[in-house]
């Protein structure tokens, strides 16, 4: 009856984490909210302000979805002991496999919620638009950029959220130029911010057939999908506006008309890009709307950073910049420069499996962001 007593202290271990997480919650004023929206909703001229119900509509899921995650957690804490109790009454040893398992769903939904506690700025739970674009390196950055892309695509499935893609420009010999997509799911922007900066490879290249190591970076941007207008005050004469034919992976979406639109900000060098709108007026409206939310989060950041008594810095698309490196030879090591967060198992993390670099910059970021020398080297 050896594993029926670790099972017991596993699962002690984990009632004070799930009593702070419920505590955490303000469970009780979140159901007297959800009783006042539900209200609200039935009421026959909710929907005469679309904008304000889409936002209340939006709080109210929240809610609702972290009341019954929670719930159901707490309904999974006492499934195990009970089953637990029951292994030991009868002396069942044939139980153990599916506690061993029920304990080790639970530990990860436990961990998922309580980083979800980590996401409380003003646009964490909306949907995320992630920009890739390829730095220096040519075709390997093309094909690095192409990695990256199936890495965040596997992660927004795996949590079940939607992939719309805005923009694709494919590179001329291997993988992509650049990638605009839209990931829709709940607190999509606050776990995707930890990505935003340089990513780099270090690889022996199959594009160089002396077979020699080679480094390659590329960008990623993340900004929120704020739907409503945001009040930022872009004058014409800032932007250039680029019109092309669309055209998406794999040759679909393409268009005989210049449909799609790139915004240039003249003033920041901010670029965004949309085509997946049927007419030009439309991939502008959703260009603009990105191009809005950029300028806001950078002087959101400005502000924070400037109160903070740090100063901001314009990153390159190159050497030394980084925030994450991906080293595939002479060894095997996936590494986050500002947090130290790293692990040897490159091909889980390439296939989707970031979750503990979110979690970790997370913490790093309600840490205050502990100065780390960053490296530029191997």
């Amino acid at each position: 009856m050896i594993e029926f007593d670790q099972f017991k202290y596993e699962l002690s271990t984990k009632a004070e984490p799930l009593e702070h997480l419920g505590a955490s919650l303000d469970l009780e004023n979140k159901k007297k909210r959800i009783l006042e929206l539900d209200r609200m909703m039935e009421e026959p001229d909710f929907w005469t302000d679309p904008e304000r119900a889409n936002r209340l509509s939006t709080e109210n899921h929240h809610l609702k979805n972290e009341l019954e995650s929670y719930q159901s957690l707490k309904q999974s804490y006492d499934d195990i002991g009970a089953l637990i109790e029951m292994g030991v009454e009868e002396g069942d040893e044939s139980v153990i496999p599916e506690i061993r398992e029920l304990l080790s769903e639970f530990s990860e939904k436990l961990d998922s919620m309580s980083t979800r506690l980590l996401l409380s700025r003003e646009y964490d739970a909306m949907n995320a638009i992630l920009r890739l674009n390829a730095g220096a390196g040519g075709t390997e950055a093309n094909d690095w950029a192409g990695m990256l892309y199936r890495m965040y695509t596997r992660w927004a499935e795996r949590r079940g959220f939607g992939i719309k893609i805005l923009d694709y420009l494919e590179g001329e010999e291997a993988g992509i130029k650049s990638v605009t997509m839209e990931i829709d799911g709940d607190y999509a922007y606050g776990y995707l911010r930890s990505e935003s900066g340089i990513h780099r490879l270090v690889r022996i290249s199959p594009f160089n057939a002396q077979g020699k190591r080679q480094t390659s970076f590329v960008s990623c941007d993340v900004m929120p999908d704020i739907e409503t207008d945001i009040d930022v005050d872009i004058r014409e004469e800032d932007i250039k506006m680029e019109v092309f034919r669309s055209s998406g992976a794999g040759g679909q979406h393409i268009n005989k008309t210049s449909s799609a639109v790139r915004l240039i900000h003249i003033p920041t060098g901010f670029v965004v890009a949309c085509q997946e709108e049927r007419s030009q007026l439309q991939n502008r409206q959703k260009a603009m709307q990105m191009l809005k939310a950029k300028l806001y989060i950078k002087e959101k950041e400005e502000q924070e950073a400037k109160l903070a008594g740090i100063r901001g810095e314009v990153k390159d698309n190159g050497w030394g910049s980084q925030i994450r490196s991906y080293v595939l030879q002479p060894y095997r090591m996936v590494k986050d420069l500002r947090t130290g967060e790293e692990t040897g198992n490159t091909d889980a993390v390439l296939d989707g499996d970031i979750d503990r670099f979110i979690t970790a910059y997370l913490k790093w970021v309600q840490l205050g962001r502990p100065d780390r020398k960053v490296q530029g080297g191997d």
